[in-house]
């Protein structure tokens, strides 16, 4: 009998390297976090810096949460739990150290690019399509890594953990491919091919689902390994694992447009993503009692082991905000949340509550395991629990406050019948106490990262005193059996659902499953958009950018205005009162990419072309107080140094273009006369309403970003005077 045994050993190095990664990236992403919050409480902490201003340094922040922090605990967990649960090395060595040194650099190139202004502006999706390219390889070497190992496992049926690390592979994979489309202008630009309401569809498509797929199913697969190897009981209900995978994977990928309600999206993709999203709670839910359930038994280990603690605060944070989403998802509920901080904190409430705490348990999990030795303080360990738990219930408490206090506020209409609180700005003085807790509940949470850094470094550092032994681990197991007859028996006799326990020994046709079983969700949201013209009625009205608005408009992107700033007036009361005519879907046809915005930090901005004069813009972007006092907006005073960019103008028109926009050949070989006549009318007009325009001004962004800003909205605006004309004839 032991002559069939293979020897065999784990490789542990990578896990090492990706726990390492975690807590440094985990740490950084988490101190910018901190930086953003206290700049919208003191907003002179912008510094007047270009790199460092709240636009553009949220982006770095929810990337390093996401992709570096998440992201290399998911890699970690993985790589740990797939040994073990295949009982097989992984596939190659080479390509782990390739897929975890490439992964590094990709987050390095976003903690360059971002801070420069360099991104897309489509959330969670912000970088340009050179690190989107190596996204796509090094996740493939992720891939082939992964499924290799499958194929060479000698354990046969796929434990319910592998189940979700396969989902997370190729929707993730299907996500970021479609979501990522462009054509490339330069080595830093792009514009996707998508526009408009198709643009918004796609990219909320994706951005839900990155949610779904890259924080939600891998964590879930790393609780249904971990916990149940901290607790030393098994799953609760295997049955329930089967129902939680395939309920959640097929209704997760239609939801997406409930990131859209009571926009210009039409009524039938609102109602999709709202009817979806109200059904997640079942399986959402059902997997969060399997997790809380497989503790029975272990409520005294609970009280003592961090890593227990750890967990099921995260899991019971990842009930909460599968409750609350679906919850937001309804469209009256939604009216009042969506643009305000609620939306905030319940974000943070999933990716720091359920991803943070699950991450730390696994580290403390892992790091006595990968080091040979015990942390090197317990006490840092309930210390760490202690402020990680009450920073994000004080995060979270300020947010919900600030978002219904926002919420309410905007929608007040007195008895006459008019706003009761006309200027936005009255909103943003009110808050200001909230942001300072929420600031303070950033610094208990960084505080508590920054123990465990700590302690995890004093940890090896005893390791390596101690010299203890980091070799790989050997272990012996038999080769995978191909006897049909065994497979049987086992499949009868052994496992409550033998139909599963089947398709669990065919990695192929489950893979294929997966795929259809999220495939399904995403063509049948966006292609009607792109077939049937009549889902985005056309407006003879609309005409696309000049050279100079189409400039202004990509460094509206590059300063990250986008992240405080909405376009697009829903159709409310209060709304078409505060800002004007709604917004419909006909008027983001030419828009590469759409900029709907998630956020109110600011007020709404598609109807604010012609509502000021230009000398207004020139004022609020160079001393945002002499135009509106009160107001937390950063200082952008190298608008006025740096000049626009003639250069690139010819080949932006050109890629527009390409993409359907109907310029012309001439409009592409004339595209920077064209723009300088206009930026000489805007310096001409400034001049006249009273400021003085140095000569090194009149060709500066700040006079492209006023072509941008006067522009916005008024080709609906131009179709009403005319139908206002009209009707008077």
């Amino acid at each position: 009998m032991n002559d069939m045994l293979e020897k065999f050993s784990y490789d542990d190095s990578v896990v090492r390297k990706f726990v390492l990664a975690t807590i440094i990236w985990g740490a950084v992403g988490m101190l910018v976090g901190v930086i953003i919050a206290a700049q919208l409480a003191y907003p002179a902490l912008n510094f007047d810096l270009p790199w460092i201003t709240f636009g553009r340094l949220r982006p770095l922040h929810t990337n390093a949460v996401i992709f570096a922090f998440a992201g290399n605990t998911i890699f970690a967990g993985i790589y740990y739990s797939t040994q073990r649960l295949l009982k097989a090395r992984m596939f190659s060595d080479i390509l782990s150290n390739i897929h975890f040194w490439g992964w590094q650099l990709i987050i390095v190139s976003a903690a360059i690019t971002l801070p420069l202004g360099i991104t897309v502006s489509k959330e969670y999706a912000e970088l340009e399509w050179p690190i989107d390219i190596a996204i796509t390889l090094i996740w493939v070497v992720f891939a082939v890594n992964f499924f290799g190992t499958i194929f060479k496992r000698r354990e046969k049926h796929l434990y319910v953990a592998i189940w979700f690390y396969i989902a997370t592979i190729i929707t993730v994979a299907m996500l970021h491919i479609v979501n990522s489309l462009a054509i490339p202008v330069s080595l830093y630009k792009s514009y996707p091919i998508y526009s408009g309401i198709q643009d918004a569809l796609v990219q909320w498509w994706y951005g839900h689902n990155a949610v779904a797929f890259f924080l939600t199913t891998p964590f879930l697969g790393l609780m249904y390994y971990f916990v149940p190897k901290a607790a030393e009981r098994p799953v609760f209900s295997y049955r329930l694992s089967i129902i939680h995978f395939w309920s959640l994977i097929f209704l997760y990928i239609w939801s997406g447009p409930h990131h859209l309600l009571n926009s210009s999206l039409p009524n039938w993709a609102q109602t999709m993503g709202t009817v979806f999203s109200i059904i997640l709670i079942a399986p959402s839910w059902g997997g969060m009692i399997n997790g809380l359930l497989t503790l029975r038994g272990a409520w005294d280990k609970l009280r003592t082991d961090p890593v227990l603690k750890f967990m099921v605060v995260g899991i019971t944070f990842y009930g909460m905000s599968t409750f609350e989403g679906p919850m937001m998802s309804i469209k009256s509920i939604n009216a009042l949340t969506h643009f305000t901080d609620y939306t905030i904190g319940h974000v943070h409430s999933g990716a720091l509550g359920w991803n943070g705490f699950i991450a730390f348990g696994l580290i403390y999990y892992l790091v006595p395991k990968l080091w040979k030795v015990p942390f090197w303080s317990q006490k840092l360990v309930t210390a760490h629990f202690w402020t990680a738990t009450i920073g994000i219930v004080i995060y979270i408490t300020a947010m919900w406050a600030a978002g219904i206090t926002q919420g309410l506020m905007w929608r007040a209409i007195t008895s006459e019948g008019v706003l009761k609180y006309p200027n936005f700005i009255e909103t943003v003085v009110k808050l200001q106490p909230f942001y300072i807790a929420r600031l303070l509940g950033g610094v208990l949470y960084l505080t508590g990262t920054i123990l465990l850094v700590y302690n995890v470094f004093k940890t090896i550092a005893v390791s390596k005193a101690q010299k203890a032994d980091l070799t790989d681990p050997s272990f012996q197991a038999a080769p995978l059996t191909h006897d049909k007859e065994e497979e049987e028996n086992d499949d009868k006799h052994s496992h409550p659902t033998p139909w599963h326990r089947k398709l669990e020994g065919k990695p192929l046709i489950f893979g294929c499953l997966v795929l259809v079983a999220v495939f399904i969700g995403g063509p049948f949201e966006f292609v009607p958009l792109a077939l049937i013209k009549t889902n985005v009625p056309q407006i003879s009205s609309v005409h696309p950018y000049t050279p100079l608005e189409l400039e202004g408009r990509d460094l509206y992107i590059k300063e990250g205005c986008y992240n405080c700033h909405s376009q697009m007036v829903r159709p409310f009361r209060d709304e078409v009162l505060r800002y004007g005519e709604y917004s419909k879907s006909g008027e983001f046809i030419y828009d590469h990419p759409f900029q709907f915005g998630s956020k109110r930090t600011g007020p709404d901005l598609h109807r604010l072309g012609g509502k000021y004069p230009s000398s207004w813009h020139w004022k609020h972007m160079r001393e945002p107080i002499s135009t509106s006092p009160g107001s937390i907006m950063p200082r952008y005073p190298w608008l006025y140094e740096n000049k626009y960019d003639l250069e690139s103008i010819s080949s932006k028109i050109k890629a527009m273009k390409t993409l359907g926009v109907p310029y012309s050949n001439e409009d592409i070989s004339n595209a920077a006369i064209n723009m300088d006549a206009q930026a000489n009318k805007i310096v001409e007009e400034l001049k006249s309403q009273g400021e003085a325009v140095s000569d090194t001004e009149a060709k500066s962004e700040i006079i492209a970003l006023i072509a941008y800003l006067q522009r916005l909205g008024t080709d609906i605006k131009a179709k009403t005077e005319t139908s206002k004309k009209d009707n008077n004839k």
